[in-house]
């Protein structure tokens, strides 16, 4: 047991101190052996998938999601608290469980986010190796995807080049792409502003008769490498068939004729397979407290679903009585992805919700003011104010009745901090239970570690017992626009929604080329139910904008664009790689959160 104390030291602080267990010692609570893994030293390994066909005969586990109410910029602590009720399960109820979270991206980590691996006294550890390079998954995803980006500039080239007999002689079919309509950027695992638009293909080339290549130069972009298509497809493969499948199924460009053109066509998914078959094997790590903790998979939750993997918790609900997950942003995004997007795809239904809330988040709901990263807290925040903690309830009750409309029991996990009152909390509580929730409960994990989460676990136990009768929010059948104005009026709180020209254009090439039957994966704001990050608490009246509509094939589901999406972060004035370093004579990093 990790000695908890009073006054708390940073994260890095408590990861390094605590005692690390072999990580075969791990695998063998849930009856794992050696055979069964890929080492990566002492503290970390790779589960081989054929695990699924060796415990195929084991019940089922239950099945819980982590989600939020609409956060603030800090936000309010969901990993922290997946982290803490999978502690409590086991440490203090000795139950067998396995938590289940994404891997970070090293972007956020260097940059002003920060790493991902909990926080407090209940964390991911090693802490360093979660928020650093881990197994390498986002390595081999960012080479696949760069060796995608080099394949087509080097089709279109030599193309341009060759006759249509000179292309059969080596065995291909001119695939004809309109350069003006490729959407796969170049991807690399750092925020850098200076590479959202580039322009390539800067050389002298010349055809036959003396005229540019007509393919060069052009305009086209990098993405963080967690936005990349092949993530989203990691995320949600149930398989290498599968994924072999989902990889040639990837729509990059459309031909000059308008049909689709895949990577099938390319002739790279077999070769990006390959750079993913270690890839696809979930990592086994272990929390502050011993249990068993699957890192795999960190797709972006705005314009792709933002969940771990599906194949992690399909092996961990084979070995495990309870399996926690998390989704990402508030449960507007993520939860509702993780229905309507994951679990399609999985078959996997999920026993209970654990909707995360803050004082300091609703108050900001009730019309406090601005909660800015890096900056203190306003009073408001740090002294008690029912009057605004209760307007700001309402933000709340959606997420409560959102949750609800999937057919699951939700319980509040109220995370706590020192500043909060007993008033405040009872307030929360009284109305969370009236809006429906099977229990709203005070959570310490950061402090205490899995006896500060204790009580959320008993709630959960027993909202896994209850009755529940799952069902998805929409049907497959229904067109693209009968999907994405469902999810408008019935998530957001939307009146209506408005298309763009091009979005209009998008909507009817896709329902054309038979996409229009794909899952919806709205991108939009996580800092508010609506597209406006302004408007707090639960919004009413609003018209959604559709500005843009793409299509992630592959991954299996079509992205509206509401407002701007940026999928390459930039770097804030005072970055955490400023503070990063190594002690020499200790050989530990320091200054990491």
């Amino acid at each position: 047991m990790t000695d908890v104390k009073k006054v708390v030291p940073s994260d890095i602080e408590i990861a390094q101190a605590a005692d690390l267990r072999p990580i075969l010692e791990i695998a063998a609570k849930i009856g794992l052996t050696e055979d069964d893994l890929d080492l990566y030293g002492k503290y970390k390994a790779k589960v081989h998938l054929d695990v699924l066909k060796k415990f195929a005969d084991r019940p089922q586990g239950k099945y819980i999601d982590v989600t939020a109410i609409t956060p603030t910029p800090l936000g309010e602590g969901k990993t922290t608290t997946t982290v803490g009720l999978v502690q409590a399960l086991g440490s203090e109820l000795g139950k067998n469980v396995v938590a289940c979270i994404r891997q970070p991206s090293m972007g956020p980590t260097f940059n002003i986010k920060g790493g991902a691996a909990g926080g407090g006294y209940s964390q991911i550890i090693p802490m360093e190796d979660f928020n650093l390079h881990l197994t390498g998954d986002i390595h081999a995803i960012s080479v696949a995807n760069n060796l995608v980006a080099a394949a087509i500039d080097s089709r279109m080239y030599h193309e341009s080049r060759q006759s249509d007999e000179g292309l059969a002689k080596r065995g291909l079919r001119r695939l004809d792409i309109d350069p003006a309509t490729i959407t796969w950027n170049r991807v690399v695992d750092v925020c850098d502003r200076s590479l959202r638009e580039i322009q390539i293909g800067f050389n002298d080339d010349k055809l036959a008769d003396g005229s540019p290549s007509p393919i060069f130069p052009r305009k086209t972009g990098f993405d963080i490498t967690v936005a990349s298509e092949l993530m989203a497809i990691l995320a949600l493969t149930t398989g290498l068939k599968d994924l072999r499948e989902r990889v040639g199924r990837v729509v990059f460009a459309l031909d000059k004729q308008g049909n689709p053109v895949t990577l099938e066509d390319l002739g790279v998914a077999g070769a990006v397979t390959v750079l993913l078959k270690d890839a696809i094997m979930p990592n086994l790590m272990q929390t502050l407290e011993g249990q068993p903790a699957f890192v795999h998979a960190g797709p972006f939750a705005n314009i792709a679903h933002g969940n771990s993997s599906i194949i992690a918790d399909q092996i961990a609900l084979r070995l495990a009585d309870y399996v926690v997950t998390e989704s990402g942003f508030g449960a507007d995004i993520g939860m509702e992805k993780f229905f309507d997007i994951k679990c399609r795809y999985s078959g996997l239904i999920p026993n209970a919700v654990v909707l995360v809330a803050t004082v300091r988040a609703l108050k900001m709901h009730g019309g406090g003011p601005k909660v800015t990263p890096g900056a203190p807290l306003a009073v408001e925040y740090t002294h008690e104010n029912l009057e605004l903690l209760e307007k700001g309830l309402e933000n709340l009750g959606v997420h409560i009745h959102n949750a609800r409309r999937f057919g699951v029991p939700v319980v509040v996990a109220v995370n706590s901090f020192a500043t909060d009152t007993d008033a405040e909390l009872e307030m929360i509580r009284r109305y969370a239970e009236e809006q429906g929730a099977y229990a709203a409960v005070k959570t310490t994990h950061w402090a205490d570690g899995g006896a500060g989460a204790r009580a959320l676990a008993e709630a959960v136990v027993a909202a896994c017992e209850q009755p529940s009768n799952f069902q998805f929010l929409y049907p497959l059948e229904w067109s693209i626009k009968q999907k994405i104005e469902h999810i408008a009026r019935e998530i957001y709180g939307a009146a209506g929604v408005t298309y763009e020209p091009l979005a209009e254009q998008q909507i009817a090439a896709y329902e054309k080329a038979g996409f229009g039957r794909l899952p919806i994966c709205m991108a939009k704001t996580h800092l508010s139910l609506s597209h406006n990050p302004d408007l707090k608490g639960a919004p009413k009246g609003f018209i959604l904008p559709v500005r843009e509509v793409r299509a992630s094939v592959g991954a299996g589901f079509i992205y509206p664009l509401i407002g701007t999406m940026s999928t390459m972060p930039g770097m804030a004035t005072h970055p955490a790689y400023m503070d990063i370093d190594i002690d020499l004579e200790t050989g530990k990093i320091v200054g990491m959160f």
